[in-house]
């Protein structure tokens, strides 16, 4: 049987806290919301699909945004709106992402869909994490999670636009993590194999079975998983560890 910490009855100390969540309206954004609002964390849930978002307010307390992320200047707005609402932003969690067109070969790829992956994956956590970060300088105190993926650390054939931009993602949260070293604030990432989504449900079964061969626990991660794991790295208990990509594979990645 299978606990989280609400479960538990555990409490990390998320005491008058304010979290930004993209793509908080399904999957795993969905999952990591629901934790940290367990735990008492005021939310700003922020995703592109208005349905979702709308069907969401009716699940889950916050302040709801209809954000597209690959546009810098509605997320420097968005961030700031956020910000004078609450008075302060301790964590940021970018969840979300797409995989764009998969199990097709670099050379059969369509530029237009690379770059469309890129804008989503890289800099829709660019543009979050630069607007973001002047507050939680003000405090001293933040804690950043972008949601990368093991497919950017061995990279998935078949999936060059996914598995590259993750890769950038990773090496945005090595540099991010060294430069606000001192600062208070941690910037990490959370690599997971394949998460039983509903993306993953939408990709070709031939390429989910490539993935899931990988794992040494043969089996897809859940979101509760996800959500266990990101609700610690974006505590305040994860105070020594940052420019760090956490592993979540089942066994895939022992390095």
């Amino acid at each position: 049987m299978m606990m989280n910490f609400d479960d538990a009855g555990m409490k990390l100390s998320f005491r008058n806290q304010t979290a930004i969540i993209t793509g908080a309206a399904s999957g795993l954004g969905l999952a990591m919301a629901r934790s940290l609002s367990n735990q008492g964390v005021r939310l700003a849930l922020l995703d592109k699909n208005l349905d979702a978002l709308v069907r969401l307010k009716e699940k889950l307390n916050g302040a709801h945004y209809t954000l597209d992320i690959t546009r810098e200047e509605e997320v420097k707005q968005a961030v700031g709106k956020i910000g004078e609402e609450f008075g302060r932003i301790d964590i940021l969690i970018n969840s979300a992402g797409i995989t764009g067109l998969t199990n097709i070969k670099s050379h059969e790829t369509a530029t237009e869909n690379v770059r469309m992956v890129f804008d989503i994956n890289f800099m829709g956590s660019y543009y979050t994490s630069k607007y973001v970060l002047p507050w939680m300088l003000r405090n001293n105190y933040g804690r950043i999670l972008h949601i990368a993926s093991i497919a950017g650390k061995e990279g998935n054939a078949g999936m060059l636009a996914y598995s590259a931009s993750k890769a950038a993602v990773i090496g945005m949260t090595k540099v991010q993590g060294k430069e606000y070293a001192e600062s208070g604030i941690t910037v990490n990432a959370l690599a997971p194999a394949v998460i039983k989504t509903a993306l993953v449900k939408a990709m070709p079964e031939e390429q989910v079975k490539y993935m899931t061969e990988k794992i040494p626990m043969k089996r897809c991660g859940t979101l509760e998983e996800v959500a266990n794991l990101a609700l610690y790295i974006v505590s305040p208990l994860n105070s020594f560890t940052t420019g760090f990509t956490f592993d979540l594979t089942g066994g895939r990645a022992t390095y």
